[in-house]
């Protein structure tokens, strides 16, 4: 017959195996959200050419507290591709639209625009650059994690910052240029005539200072497309 104080040390000896058993669980549940986040960003978000996916419902269930991790990467991300969409597409657009001489007059207010926008750009991306730095100098990962996840911020974060930092310079260089060419031929009025894809002025002096103004062009669109080509690149 069992006594009383054999019962106690019964009951007691069961609650710690429950409390370890407990523990154990969260400790694997833990392990088990840690392993499947980073197999995500190995599989996923260091694949090249692809931008980051949104979290399935199931995704963020099986990574639990990780997916606060997980949404500083997302986050700048979507504000950075936001931002080249808003202010770096219309000046791809307006450039790419320009063929012949008098497109430098049809695009020039656009141009102008456009320019205007490549500050807010800058300042959007070196925001959302300095939000992302702030939130991930607060996460405490563990080695295996820590790792991985800082080879995807560099990726993701680091380099399209850095790729940026040249295009917006360049994309303002040309921007201006065309702008003063399509200003000079405005000024320019009734004494300019297009024929053939081709501009006529009425003197030598005019002709000149045509020729002076597109002259920088080849170079400066040259370093633009190349800047674009990188942050494109750096974005995927």
């Amino acid at each position: 017959m069992a006594t009383g104080k054999s019962c106690s040390r019964w009951f007691a000896s069961l609650a710690a195996l429950l409390m370890v058993v407990s523990l154990s669980g969260c400790f694997d549940k833990e392990g088990d959200q840690r392993k499947a986040f980073i197999d995500f960003l190995q599989n996923t978000a260091m694949r090249s050419g692809e931008r980051l996916p949104t979290l399935t419902t199931d995704q963020k269930k099986q990574f639990g507290p990780l997916v606060s991790d997980y949404a500083i990467l997302y986050g700048f991300s979507q504000q950075v591709s936001q931002a080249m969409d808003d202010g770096m597409k219309p000046v791809v657009d307006s450039v790419n639209s320009i063929r012949v001489p008098q497109d430098y007059l049809t695009q020039r207010d656009a141009l102008r625009q456009a320019n205007g926008s490549l500050n807010v750009l800058g300042q959007q991306v070196q925001n959302a650059k300095m939000q992302a730095d702030s939130a991930r100098s607060t996460l405490k990962q563990p080695d295996d994690l820590k790792t991985v996840y800082d080879q995807v911020y560099q990726k993701v974060v680091t380099a399209p910052a850095n790729a940026m930092a040249p295009l917006i310079p360049a994309a303002q260089t040309l921007t201006q240029q065309l702008v003063q060419v399509g200003d000079f031929i405005q000024q320019q009025n009734d004494q300019v005539s297009f024929t053939s894809g081709g501009i006529q002025f009425p003197t030598s002096q005019q002709a000149s200072q045509y020729n002076s103004l597109i002259g920088p062009l080849a170079s400066q669109h040259q370093a633009f497309m190349q800047a674009y080509g990188s942050a494109q690149k750096a974005l995927q």
